[in-house]
């Protein structure tokens, strides 16, 4: 299986590039969200105001990272839930985020936003996240330090593995799997 790599910020070209079940490398800067920080955006967006960073191109990851321990970047940094994101999601993307990293499954509401604005869902996998954090090679609190482990991080990445989810098309990777299974 061809492994594809992608180096961030992400163009329109390459999320269209990508369908569901592609596993991919990531190199370059990612940023970390939770629930919390996108409470904390969408209310910034909704009121007119700027983000404390720019999602034009972004992949942001669905983590609270552990604390790093002396030597490391950072601690584990497993991914979370996605669906908890899925409120904010559709208004990240028509802010110019290109990809979002998780795990589980997406709303209805999130797919048509992700084929709307020409994103993708990437997961990663869940219960490694001792393993994932050696592809990241620095991280760096750049907003809303009062959340503590659901601060925003800004982490450079080399080969960050995930695999596509969700495409730009309407794929999903889950749905296929269950149709393959149920023949």
């Amino acid at each position: 299986m061809k492994v594809k790599h992608l180096h961030t910020p992400l163009s329109d070209e390459d999320v269209l590039g990508l369908k569901a079940g592609d596993n991919v490398l990531i190199s370059g800067v990612i940023y970390t969200a939770r629930d919390a920080a996108h409470k904390k955006m969408v209310e910034l967006i909704e009121r007119g105001e700027p983000l404390p960073i720019d999602l034009k191109g972004q992949v942001i990851y669905y983590v609270g990272p552990a604390p790093a321990k002396p030597g490391q970047a950072i601690g584990s940094a497993g991914p979370t839930t996605s669906g908890r994101m899925d409120a904010y999601t559709p208004l990240m993307l028509e802010q110019g985020m290109k990809a979002c990293i998780g795990k589980g499954l997406r709303s209805a509401a999130v797919k048509e936003a992700l084929e709307k604005n020409k994103g993708v869902y990437l997961a990663a996998v869940g219960g490694a996240g001792a393993l994932l954090s050696k592809r990241i090679i620095s991280s760096e609190v750049v907003a809303y330090p009062e959340l503590g482990a659901e601060a925003i991080h800004r982490l450079e990445v080399k080969d960050f593995p995930a695999t596509v989810i969700n495409d730009a098309y309407g794929n999903d990777l889950y749905e296929e799997g269950i149709k393959a299974y149920a023949r």
